[in-house]
């Protein structure tokens, strides 16, 4: 049987060959990113069946058909946003919180959101356990944007599948706030980065493809062919 210890060291060398085999080869370079990934055990955030994949370039499955996206997607869309440590963050899907607790690492404030109350009870406690207590988990259905005042987010990480993106999400945005989201068509859909110029000017960019669920009550149209 295996010690705590010895379970440790091997969840660090899972971490390191991570950081190495995944991560830097997606071009993941900002130290600030590296050290939040570094920083947060990623065992901790996966369900107890799936603890030894914790570090697997693979998509774990949380329940309610939804799932944790590879770890390396994660650390490039959040490198992407360019956080500061003066960002108030919006994170749409909680899940197990282990994006959320990079969020957190790496800005002033993060709220998240989830339409499961118990990913945000999971979350929670995950959270607490390291330390991190500037999150707030909110429970509410995100498909149609989010409400808030003008101006309330410097950065939006929406975790799943859109197939248009809400203009609501683009008001709450501030003056260069950053935004990423999916969207297309299967099998091809995009990870997008959406940056608010000015009030009323916004740019995107496609970043690079990769399919992943939709968020609740934005799954695609069935279209039937006859």
């Amino acid at each position: 049987m295996m010690t705590q210890a010895q379970t440790g060291m091997d969840m660090q060398l899972a971490r390191f060959n991570m950081m190495e085999q995944q991560i830097r080869p997606w071009d993941v370079l900002d130290q600030n990113v590296l050290d939040a990934i570094e920083d947060t055990p990623r065992e901790l955030f996966v369900p107890p069946e799936f603890h030894n994949l914790a570090y697997a370039d693979i998509r774990i499955p949380i329940g309610h058909d939804q799932v944790m996206l590879e770890p390396k997607i994660d650390a490039r869309l959040i490198q992407e946003l360019r956080i500061t440590k003066l960002d108030r963050i919006l994170e749409i899907g909680t899940g197990t919180g282990y994006t959320t607790a990079l969020l957190a690492r790496l800005g002033l404030h993060v709220t998240s959101v989830d339409y499961f109350s118990d990913f945000l009870d999971q979350a929670a406690f995950r959270l607490k356990s390291i330390g991190l207590d500037n999150v707030q988990l909110v429970q509410g259905d995100a498909s149609k944007g989010w409400k808030a005042d003008d101006f309330s987010f410097d950065v939006i990480f929406i975790s799943g599948y859109m197939p248009k993106l809400q203009k609501g999400y683009k008001n709450i945005m501030n003056r260069g706030g950053r935004l990423v989201y999916f969207s297309g068509e299967k099998p091809v859909m995009s990870a997008v980065l959406v940056e608010r110029c000015d009030i009323d000017s916004w740019h995107s960019e496609a970043l690079f493809e990769s399919e992943v669920p939709a968020l609740i009550h934005c799954e695609p149209e069935k279209r039937f062919i006859f």
